[in-house]
């Protein structure tokens, strides 16, 4: 009888212990947003943390068992890690048998002393020059790890504080680099299922390891983010499927009952087409006031 090492282990835990909570997700999310299709070659961007290690594990598994025919790229970003940071990158990159590329950027750097919002500025150049260096690699698709709770609460910072209901989506095409998509498969996988698995395999990963917000530990992006955590825990304490709803809510928008959507640059009011069945009153209340 042969022992399965560490790896295997690992492995086998995504395919079985966690086969309902973390790779039905995966394969569910891919096939529901149609996010691979036959001859592509995806770049997975792994940051060093557990969501985009688990991805990277996911893309493997399914790669040995789906029948479409696609190609890996496993990319990491320097942007300025610590040496001992990226040491735990690669160690976890060997243990994992993920064949990694690293290329070398100077983004914190850049966006220390551009000052203004860090980590909106962070994530567009991470995602510019991760577009850059797949394109490099003749990859039409980057894989990001973004799963359901990163989804919905970026529905509620939205609603809270940008005044419009928008989220992440599944998957996007590039504005500026031509042929490439964006894609998210961990889209409906729940955090905590990834951090039961990091766990249950006794697996450390890289957590935030920006320079900046380690001087500044209270950014403002990152502590209204924290906000909206710490409220969805809460009211999960009474309704367990608040989190599902919430997700669910974003696949079923009833435009008929929307006081006005924008589509592109164009705004529609319901209005509109209220005014187009016949009831059409031109008195306006702050006339008679």
């Amino acid at each position: 009888m042969r022992y399965l090492d560490k790896n295997e282990l690992i492995e086998r835990s995504i395919i079985k212990k966690y086969r309902r909570q973390i790779w039905r997700p995966f394969v569910r999310a891919i096939d529901k947003y149609q996010l691979i299709s036959t001859g592509d070659k995806i770049a997975v961007c792994i940051s060093g943390g557990k969501d985009s290690f688990l991805m990277a594990k996911c893309f493997q598994e399914l790669k040995k068992r789906s029948p479409i025919k696609f190609e890996l790229e496993f990319l990491v970003m320097n942007p300025g890690y610590s040496t001992q940071n990226m040491e735990l990158i690669i160690q976890n990159a060997r243990l994992l048998k993920v064949p990694i590329k690293v290329f070398e950027t100077n983004i914190f750097e850049a966006v220390d002393q551009a000052g203004g919002s860090p980590c909106y500025l962070c994530a567009r150049m991470r995602r510019g020059h991760l577009y850059k260096n797949a394109q490099n690699l003749s990859c039409n698709k980057i894989a990001l790890a973004h799963h359901m709770d990163d989804a919905i609460e970026t529905v509620l910072l939205s609603m809270f504080y940008g005044s419009e209901f928008k989220t992440m989506m599944p998957k996007l095409k590039s504005a500026n680099f031509e042929g490439m998509e964006l894609i998210r498969p961990m889209y409906m996988i729940r955090e905590k299922y990834i951090k039961a698995w990091a766990y249950y395999n006794s697996l450390e990963f890289l957590r935030c390891a920006c320079k900046i917000t380690q001087r500044h530990a209270q950014h403002e992006e990152s502590s209204k983010r924290f906000e909206i955590k710490e409220l969805i825990a809460s009211l999960e304490k009474d309704n367990p499927n608040i989190v599902l709803n919430i997700f669910t809510s974003m696949h079923n928008v009833n435009l008929d009952a929307v006081i006005a959507y924008r589509k592109g640059d164009k705004k529609h009011s319901f209005l509109d087409e209220y005014s187009a069945s016949g009831e059409n009153d031109d008195c306006s209340v702050n006339d008679e006031l």
